[in-house]
C-alpha cells in the first residue's frame, strides 16, 4: 500500500470511529478516544512499528550480501591446486573408476556454475553438504564445534570490555598524567603484537612457568581463560584508545560543564553523562573487533589445541575440503552480520538522536 493510500485508509477509520463516538453515550465515547490514542498517537507503538520494519528491512538487506559472500567463497576457495579427489580418498591410489564415481558423487563432474547451484539451493535449504574427509555433515561438523568458537568470542570480548573501558576512562580523566601515560604505553604494545604471538606468549608465561592454567583443551573456565585472554588483549588496546578519545571530547563539551557547575558529583558526571555518549564510537568499534575476534579465534583454538571451528577450517582448506571450508565460512559471515544488525540497534538505544530509518 502507497503512503497515499495508508493516509485514506488511516482517514477512514478515524472518520469510522468518530461516527461510533458521536452514537455512544459518554463510556463508551471515552474507550473509542482511547482506541485513537492507542491506533494512532502512542508513541511506543509508533516506535515499536518503526524497531520492526528497521530489522525487517535489515534482514532483507542482509539476502543479497550473503550471496555474493557464497559467490567468492565459492571461487576463491577452487583456486587452490590441491586435487579434492585426494582429499577424498585421503591420498590412496585408487582406479579411474572409484575418481569418476566420487566425482559424480559430490558434483565434482559438473561445471563451476552447475556446482555453486547445486551448494546454494542445498545451504538455502540448511543442508551445506558433505565433508570430503570427515564423511560427515558440513552440518553436524559445526554443530560440534560451534559452541567453543562461540563461548571463547564471547568470553573473550566480555574481558575486552571489563579492561578496556575502565582504562580509557581512566586515562582520559588523568589525561597527560603518568597513568596516562603508562597506559597508553600497554595500549600500544597490545596493539602492536599479533594475536598468535600473544597466545604463545600467555601458554609459555601462565601454563608452561606459572603452571596457573591449562595450556590446551577445553572443559572448563580455566580452559578458556587463557585464549580469551590472548584474544581480547589486542582488542582491549584499541577499544580503551577510541573510549579514551571520545571520553576527551566529551568532558570539554558545554553539558558536561554545566553538570559540574551545578554540583552534580565528578564520578557521576563522568559515568553518567559523558560515558554513555561516548559509548557510540566504541560500540561501533566493538561491533568491527569481534568480527576480527572470529578470525583470530582460528589461530587461538589450533594454538591451544581447543578443537573448535578454527582447527576444523585449517584442516579443510589444508584439504581442500569445499563443502567444509563453505560452509564454516560462510557461518562467520552470517554471524558477523548479524552483529552488525545488534549494533545498529543499540544505537538508537543509547542515543534517542539516532532514528531508526
Amino acid at each position: 500500500m502507497t503512503d497515499e493510500g495508508e493516509k485514506a485508509y488511516n482517514f477512514l477509520i478515524l472518520c469510522s470511529v468518530m461516527q461510533n463516538i458521536a452514537l455512544s453515550d459518554k463510556g463508551d465515547a471515552t474507550e473509542a478516544v482511547t482506541g485513537i490514542w492507542h491506533v494512532f498517537l502512542d508513541p511506543e507503538k509508533t516506535r515499536g512499528v518503526l524497531v520492526t520494519k528497521f530489522l525487517l528491512k535489515r534482514i532483507l538487506q542482509m539476502i543479497p550480501v550473503l550471496l555474493a559472500v557464497s559467490v567468492l567463497i565459492f571461487a576463491m576457495i577452487r583456486i587452490t591446486p590441491t586435487d579434492p579427489i585426494a582429499s577424498i580418498t585421503r591420498g590412496k591410489h585408487v582406479g579411474e573408476e572409484t575418481k569418476q564415481m566420487l566425482r559424480q558423487e559430490f558434483h565434482l563432474d559438473k561445471s563451476p556454475v552447475e556446482q555453486y547451484v547445486i551448494w546454494i539451493t542445498d545451504a538455502l535449504q540448511g543442508d551445506l553438504g558433505e565433508s570430503y574427509i570427515h564423511r560427515q555433515s558440513v552440518n553436524s561438523l559445526i554443530g560440534e564445534r560451534i559452541g567453543v568458537t562461540v563461548g571463547l568470542v564471547a568470553l573473550a570480548g566480555a574481558i575486552a570490555l571489563l579492561i578496556a573501558i575502565p582504562i580509557g576512562v581512566i586515562s582520559a580523566v588523568k589525561r597527560n598524567t603518568i597513568v596516562d601515560k603508562i597506559l597508553s604505553v600497554l595500549s600500544l604494545i597490545f596493539v602492536a603484537s599479533p594475536v598468535f604471538l600473544t597466545a604463545i606468549l600467555l601458554m609459555l608465561i601462565f601454563s608452561l612457568h606459572l603452571n596457573l592454567f591449562p595450556s590446551m583443551g577445553t572443559g572448563s573456565l580455566r580452559h578458556m581463560f587463557l585464549p580469551a585472554l590472548a584474544l581480547a588483549l589486542n582488542m582491549v588496546a584499541l577499544t580503551s584508545r577510541i573510549t579514551r578519545t571520545t571520553m576527551i571530547e566529551q568532558l570539554g563539551s558545554d553539558y558536561i560543564r554545566t553538570a559540574t557547575a551545578k554540583g552534580i558529583p565528578r564520578w557521576r558526571v563522568v559515568l553518567t553523562y559523558a560515558l554513555k555518549n561516548a559509548l557510540i564510537p566504541v560500540i561501533t568499534v566493538t561491533s568491527v573487533q569481534i568480527g576480527s575476534m572470529l578470525v583470530g579465534a582460528v589461530l587461538v583454538e589450533t594454538v591451544f589445541a581447543m578443537g573448535g571451528l578454527g582447527g576444523l577450517l585449517i584442516t579443510a582448506i589444508k584439504a581442500s575440503d569445499y563443502p567444509l571450508v563453505q560452509g564454516i565460512t560462510l557461518l562467520l559471515v552470517f554471524i558477523f552480520m548479524c552483529i552488525n544488525l545488534v549494533v545498529d540497534v543499540l544505537y538508537a538505544v543509547l542515543d534517542p538522536r539516532i532514528r531508526l530509518k
